[in-house]
């Protein structure tokens, strides 16, 4: 059975599309799958598609604004000039007749700081070598050999015809599978390779990709590079602060970003701006201000990345509390963190931590039977008072209730029930997949200074799987609206009854978890960050050397 065109995403055109667009043009949708994929990362954005299929533009109309069918070539797309803040031409211009009269047309669509992405397949690809060479070229229903294709590009090719339509290419991103037989073959025409004077090397690096996904713009755009020095990776965190901000605000042309635990700022024209930001680095040895003084002379501005109560490394203050005083600028997640950070860097950016994408929800497919979700990093103390209440739901509940633990071993052994199970400590997709599969999420913190400095981000995760949160007033009574977005549970005594009530009445279980899933959606996913993230950075730039005099005033050793 032939694959229908366009059920699945091409990923490299979807993590690049600028995350906080606002009208993005899909011109050849096919089913609509990038569409749907890119309204759960950006459910605010119009979304248009031109598919000329009747049966695909009709999957395709599920998932986008509007649907228009009609022949590119024939007829403009009906968009204002000047408007679009991605245009994208996944698999089209190899199909047309023309593409660069319409590149050129077309390219005037879209708004100044407007991207125009495109996915290209490479006629340098190997196997077109190999085809020829054996007497096997033939046209095959679909792939690089589809009998539609009607037009070939080279990278330098598809480069001049950008260029041509008036575009600044900004990337081609190669899209390479198979590796090792594209190796192998360049191996075998090495000797034939060498003997025409071409460097065997070069040849593979053309000949891997099987397509270029291309990414150009009208205006050149400013550049700014973002470095991050993370932690060691355990659970979600690097992900959440780090990785995935990173990937939302690189959408938008010209912000590169690298991270890694000794990532370095590269070398650069001194005119273009640079943020290095330091994830949760202590700073508490007499080392520090020497360490700082070599990043300061790269000419990066120096961020410290902090999500948790400095008061739990006494060593922080200790030290002078280096680890703020001693950079130009602090980013934390919520308002009682940017409180007290204040008091050691006047310039603080609170982030609140947030999701990439709404996930497809997978849960409350059983009415008679829930899970609840409880999954945490050194949580055992928050979760001891409530193991008794939790023990008399799941008996009384008779197998209409089964609790799903992650990493906490004592709490797992602690529950006395048969509808139980346990998982060890994963990476933070398998987290988010084992949440996705419960409807309810336990979120105990008790009220300790250290807890009431946390983010609310399990609520946010468990809103974006849709999962009816039952959690704790601290933290989570400033995000959990109580009987509407899930229940603030006060006691175990307070546990016990809710669990009863949602036992017997698992809509009302689905309804706050929908109305989570909403919350997220309208206010907790990183399109919401991206425009804000960028103007402060860049803000921290443009003030530099206000902010270096600052830093230097505090920690003079740093100078």
């Amino acid at each position: 059975m032939t694959e229908t065109y366009g059920a699945h995403a091409n990923r490299d055109l979807l993590l690049r599309i600028p995350l906080d667009a606002r009208l993005v043009l899909d011109v050849g949708a096919g089913a609509g799958a990038l569409g749907a994929a890119y309204r759960r990362r950006n459910p605010t954005a119009r979304l248009v598609a031109i598919e000329p299929d009747e049966a695909l533009a009709a999957e395709a109309a599920r998932h986008y604004d509007a649907v228009h069918r009609l022949d590119i070539e024939a007829a403009p797309p009906p968009i204002e000039p000047g408007t679009l803040d991605a245009l994208v031409m996944g698999d089209v211009l190899e199909h047309l007749r023309d593409p660069w009269a319409v590149l050129k047309r077309d390219a005037g669509l879209l708004a100044p700081d407007g991207v125009l992405l495109a996915c290209i397949p490479n006629v340098e690809h190997w196997s077109f070598a190999a085809r020829l060479l054996t007497g096997q070229w033939r046209y095959d229903q679909t792939g690089l050999f589809d009998r539609t294709h009607l037009r070939w590009f080279t990278r330098s090719g598809m480069k001049e015809a950008l260029e041509g339509a008036g575009l600044v290419p900004l990337e081609a991103a190669p899209r390479s599978f198979a590796t090792e037989q594209a190796e192998a073959f360049a191996k075998q025409m090495e000797p034939a390779l060498r003997a025409l004077g071409v460097d065997p090397a070069d040849w593979l690096r053309r000949s891997a990709p099987l397509q270029y996904v291309w990414r150009a713009v009208r205006v050149a755009p400013k550049p700014m590079v973002v470095v991050a020095r993370t932690l060691k990776p355990v659970g979600g965190v690097n992900d959440v602060r780090v990785l995935e901000p990173f990937a939302a605000i690189a959408t938008r042309p010209g912000i590169v970003t690298r991270a890694g635990m000794e990532a370095t700022v590269p070398k650069l024209d001194p005119g273009i701006p640079r943020i290095l930001i330091l994830q949760r680095r202590l700073l508490d040895n007499p080392e520090a201000p020497a360490y700082l003084r070599a990043l300061r002379a790269t000419g990066a501005v120096l961020v410290q990345e902090f999500d948790d109560d400095p008061a739990h490394w006494p060593s922080i203050a200790a030290s002078g509390s280096v680890a703020f005083r001693g950079v130009h600028a602090v980013q934390t997640s919520t308002v009682p963190l940017a409180a007290l950070l204040r008091d050691l860097n006047p310039e603080v950016a609170i982030f609140p931590n947030a999701l990439t994408a709404l996930p497809e929800p997978c849960n409350f497919t059983n009415p008679a039977r829930m899970t609840l979700f409880f999954g945490a990093i050194n949580r055992e103390a928050d979760v001891a008072p409530f193991i008794p209440a939790l023990n008399q739901a799941l008996a009384e509940a008779e197998g209409r209730l089964s609790i799903a633990v992650m990493h906490d071993r004592r709490t797992y052994e602690a529950l006395d029930t048969p509808h139980k199970a346990f998982a060890p400590l994963a990476s933070y997709a398998d987290y988010r997949t084992a949440m996705g599969r419960c409807e309810l999420a336990f979120l105990p913190l008790a009220d300790t200074r250290f807890n009431r400095m946390k983010s609310d981000l399990k609520a946010v995760e468990a809103g974006g799987h849709r999962l009816c949160c039952l959690a704790s007033p601290t933290v989570y009574e400033g995000s959990v609206r109580d009987g509407e977005t899930g229940l603030i549970v006060r006691s175990p005594d307070n546990l016990l009854r809710s669990l009863r009530a949602l036992v017997a009445d698992p809509d009302r279980a689905r309804a706050m978890a929908d109305a989570a899933h909403g919350w997220v959606k309208r206010e907790r996913l990183h399109a919401h960050q991206v425009a804000t993230r960028i103007a402060w950075y860049r803000s921290l730039w443009d003030r530099r050397a206000e902010l270096d005099a600052a830093l230097l005033e505090r920690v003079p050793a740093v100078g």
